[in-house]
Formats: structure tokens, sequence, C-alpha cells
């Protein structure tokens, strides 16, 4: 029964509470892989889940869509994955998210049971840390210019012949055109995957910038 569920396209079982004196409150994301919202609960969730849309490979998001409850011993255990993805192979990713530092008591108690649960239906279960902070800033920049109407009026395979050889990316944005019109569509490229760029470092003008799949001539 279970292993006939899509939990990325299952609604929420329950939402965030609101507590004060946190830097976050809970809020949405716009979702580019699915142009739906998808809600989150801590600055941790947010990047992950940004993360998570800015993967090729992941064809649908959703947040905590389904709860495991067990018994352990006398007493009764219920924990909700903050985060589903389904993959383009089919698979499924349930995902937790943790800030900085150690994972919290609780969740080091349910990880094992949970990835055994998640095993057992043919799905992945994982607790991802932190992200990177460049990495992250890379990506939420990149996030800016990730709806479809930022691929501009450049055609894709243009944009491709422009990055056929890695170059910095102000050069290839001008070779395109005005750099006010053109930024945004090379933003965008980095953003869905036509474009590839080493994101590990901050991201400039003089970034170098390839077309995904192409080797260096």
């Amino acid at each position: 029964m279970a292993a006939e569920l899509a939990p990325a396209d299952c609604p929420p079982v329950r939402g965030f509470a609101v507590r004060r004196g946190r830097r976050l409150a809970p809020g949405w994301w716009w979702a580019a892989t699915t142009g739906r919202l998808v809600a989150y609960g801590s600055t941790a969730m947010r990047d992950r889940l940004m993360l998570l849309d800015q993967e090729r490979r992941v064809v649908g998001l959703a947040c905590r869509p389904l709860e495991f409850v067990w018994r352990d011993g006398r007493r009764v255990v219920a924990h909700a994955p903050q985060l589903a993805a389904r993959l383009a192979d089919g698979g499924h990713v349930l995902v937790d998210c943790l800030g900085a530092g150690f994972p919290p008591r609780r969740l080091a108690g349910v990880q094992a049971v949970l990835e055994e649960c998640a095993q057992e239906v043919g799905w992945q279960y994982r607790v991802e840390p932190a992200a990177d902070p460049v990495v992250v800033a890379n990506v939420r920049w990149l996030s800016g210019y990730r709806h479809p109407r930022c691929a501009g009026s450049v055609r894709p395979g243009r944009l491709r012949d422009v990055f056929a050889s890695r170059r910095p990316l102000v050069e290839g944005a001008a070779a395109l055109g005005d750099v006010i019109r053109t930024l945004p569509v090379v933003y965008h490229g980095l953003w869905s995957g036509e474009l590839t760029a080493a994101l590990d470092r901050p991201l400039t003008e003089s970034t170098l910038v390839a077309a995904a799949g192409r080797h260096e001539r």
C-alpha cells in the first residue's frame, strides 16, 4: 500500500508553528520544478528546498506529505519528514534538514527507523546537514531568475552555442546581445542546468560558464 504512494504529490499532514523570537517565520517557496508553492518552517529547510528545486533530476516537491507512526516499547512515536522529492527516474526521497551543529536528539533517535521504513517501500530517507553557505548564496541569487519568463527571447540553442567553450559570464552575456537583457537569460540558464559553473565559489561577472555537457575546446 505505502509503495503505491507518491509522497511528492501529497498535501502537508501538518503545518509549522510560529514561535516568537525566531529570525525566520514559516513561509512558502515557489517551486520552479512544479509551478506550485511549497511550505517551509526553518532557514535550513528553505535552503534545502531551494537546492532541490534547482536540481535537474528532481521533478516533484512537497512539504511534510506523510507521517510515520510506530511503537517504541510503551511509547508511540510519530515523525513527519520535512520534505519529499520525486526523481526523474521514478524514485522518491524523504528529507529532514539540520541547521548548524549536531542532529537534535529526537531526530537521531528516529533516523534508523525511517531509513528502514523507506527502504522497505523502495524510497530513500536522508538527513541533510546545513548547506554550504557559498552555494546557498549563489543559488539564492540564481533563484531570482528561475521563472521561465527569464529565459527571454534567446533560443536555447543560441545560449549553448555562445557558451560552447568555457568563458566569463559577462563576456558570454555580451556576445548574446545587450547585457541588461541577456544577463537574466544567462542566470536562468545556470538555474535550469542549461549552463554550468562552479557554484562553490562566489558568483561574479568573471565566473567561467559553459554549456552543460559540453567539453572545453
